[in-house]
């Protein structure tokens, strides 16, 4: 069944929702699902603006073919040829054999790369940033967006429409439940914390692309963000540009400490949680703790984006961490996480180690602030500790303040 929404007179939504898929890039759970967004500008001539999934392409290609409404597709922009937007560009190109393919030059060797399209050249139309594109009345232009997050990603402004299509910039895991608009009231409410980790752990290690992509775009109007996943923004624009101004330079949303711990048998896990109970007590309101075996990394490193304050409480473990804390900590590199302040606390019965490694690790980081000094416990906490222990308290309640 046709499943098509107007964005405005002339530009319709025609993507489709998964709600089947378990994990995102086979990596990040979705509970919630995901949409695969794709575009139609109907003009003089028709632009589509990138296409879906393989898993909706039954779906996006009737919606397709409703949309354009007996016309001809004239223009395929891709924006991202990351496959779960380029699945279908194949049988788009079957279907429509005189579409003329909009891309940059790493778009077309990607294109060729995962297509045997055979497309002639006279049907490669190849931008640059600042060229422009006339479909009538609406006039495109290109920025080019490297490394957010593939080095041929791309945005596309509409001149007349003021309407940004970008890529997987202000995308968000989870599936559209038939409203395609979003509000900052709503979206904070129900859409935030996917949009955090889908930004962290997608886009999260190339802020520095990001803030470059940001320069380039401050000179123009934006009435309409139009991401690959996720809702259209159409209001409180400069709501979520704030939010990803602060994720990409990597600085903290909010005051608060997150507690991140690796316990084998609970003793470990019993001292963290007395730590947030006496945090609290110290007017800390904002604390997250969470078990490093048991939550998907991909929420822990959203979590560590957010705060400003982290602590990480590990068992020793083969002369070294658990593995699981070692796991959150490649993590947290590859990803580029800095500017954070950072308590550590370690547990081992007989040969304390966690600590030297995970302090080794924090510090091959960027702008990470140890909270000195480090807490040890052997086998369990020992209420000889209770001076050193309410000092740490302070320390952590001052570095989150």
């Amino acid at each position: 069944m046709v499943n098509i929404r107007k964005v405005t007179k002339d530009i319709t939504w025609i993507g489709a929702s998964d709600r089947r898929l378990a994990l995102f890039e086979n990596a990040f759970p979705i509970p919630r699902g995901v949409s695969y967004n794709s575009y139609l500008i109907n003009d003089e001539k028709t632009a589509l603006m990138d296409t879906t999934d393989a898993s909706v392409s039954e779906q996006f290609l009737e919606n397709l073919k409703a949309a354009l409404d007996g016309k001809s597709l004239d223009y395929l922009v891709i924006n991202h040829m990351e496959p779960d937007h380029c699945a279908t560009v194949g049988e788009v190109l079957l279907r429509y054999p005189e579409v003329n393919v909009v891309g940059n030059a790493k778009t077309f060797q990607m294109l060729d790369q995962f297509f045997d399209a055979d497309l002639p050249e006279e049907r490669r139309t190849v931008v640059k940033e600042g060229d422009k594109l006339s479909l009538g009345t609406h006039v495109l232009t290109f920025i080019m967006a490297p490394m957010v997050h593939w080095p041929e990603a791309m945005f596309t402004y509409d001149l007349k429409e003021y309407a940004l299509f970008s890529a997987d910039a202000f995308g968000t895991f989870g599936a559209l439940n038939g409203n395609i608009f979003v509000d900052e009231v709503e979206f904070e409410k129900e859409w935030l914390p996917d949009a955090r980790r889908y930004y962290t752990n997608i886009v999260g290690k190339f802020g520095s692309n990001v803030q470059a992509v940001f320069k380039k775009a401050a000179g123009i109007d934006i009435a309409l963000i139009l991401p690959l996943h996720g809702p259209i923004w159409r209001n409180h624009i400069s709501w979520i540009l704030d939010k990803y101004q602060k994720w990409s330079s990597y600085e903290a949303e909010e005051k608060g400490v997150a507690l991140f711990v690796a316990s084998m048998y609970g003793h470990t896990a019993s001292v963290v949680d007395s730590l947030a109970g006496a945090l609290a007590e110290k007017g800390i309101r904002n604390i997250a703790v969470y078990d490093v075996s048991a939550t998907d990394v991909s929420v822990m490193i959203a979590e560590i984006f957010r705060f400003n304050t982290i602590v990480l409480a590990s068992v020793s473990y083969n002369a070294g961490i658990h593995p699981k804390m070692e796991a959150l900590l490649a993590d947290m590199k590859a990803l580029n996480v800095q500017n954070k302040k950072v308590a550590l606390l370690e547990n081992g019965t007989w040969a304390p180690s966690a600590q030297r490694c995970m302090r080794a690790a924090v510090e091959s980081m960027k702008n990470m602030e140890i909270i000195e000094p480090g807490f040890t416990i052997k086998s369990s906490f020992n209420e000889n500790q209770r001076e050193e222990f309410d000092a740490l308290v302070r320390q952590i309640a001052e570095a989150v303040r």
